[in-house]
């Protein structure tokens, strides 16, 4: 029991602050039961944190008041498209607030799902999934959807320099020649702007 415990916090503790799973990212640690006991006794510590029924978060912690933050409903969104094998992307606007496009904090965070249509409170805040035919699949990278979906909120005549340059803050260098060759499904404008930004950043 004691190694399943390790193996399983020194997963979580490679993922980092922030990251949100079930039972399921460690299956091939142990049986379901010794994962399931091996949580449990890590949410009693406190190292882990109960976000919904068999779910955790790894919880982030802030620097200002050197308490947990809530659980980021990005990492939570992806946890659950994990558990339950349904593929997801981030609405468009859900897609601009992650990258600081938009400086709101919605009290919603839709994602678009080919699984169930279904509903989460957690905090003050809604996690929405919207069962949909997922026009754009298939992307390899976070990075694609969420760069793919806030151009398309955006529209491709209020994709100015000051929108490049907050999505070449908010992107590694190194990631967008891979957002190249991954968005080739995307909208023609769509993809000819991520090449673009990403002759400008790269090497």
């Amino acid at each position: 029991m004691q190694s399943i415990e390790n193996k399983t916090v020194a997963r979580i503790y490679g993922n980092q602050r922030g990251w949100a799973f079930s039972k399921k990212d460690f299956s091939n640690i142990g049986s379901d039961d010794l994962v399931r006991k091996a949580l449990s006794n890590l949410e009693s510590k406190g190292t882990i944190r109960r976000v919904l029924r068999g779910l955790y978060d790894y919880p982030r912690i802030s620097t200002l008041l050197n308490e947990p933050m809530g659980p980021d409903l990005d990492q939570v969104a992806r946890a659950l498209a994990r558990k339950h094998a349904w593929r997801i992307q981030p609405s468009e606007n859900t897609a601009l607030n992650l990258l600081g496009l938009s400086t709101q904090v919605p009290a919603q965070a839709v994602y678009l799902s080919d699984g169930t249509g279904k509903s989460y409170a957690i905090g003050n805040r809604q996690l929405i999934f919207k069962k949909v035919a997922l026009k754009e699949s298939g992307f390899k990278h976070r990075e694609s959807e969420l760069v793919v979906q806030a151009l398309k909120a955006l529209g491709k005549e209020r994709i100015d320099s000051e929108v490049r340059a907050q999505l070449s803050r908010t992107i590694p260098a190194t990631m967008w020649i891979k957002l190249v060759r991954d968005a080739k499904t995307a909208p023609a404008w769509v993809h000819e702007i991520i090449r673009t930004i990403a002759e400008k950043v790269g090497p």
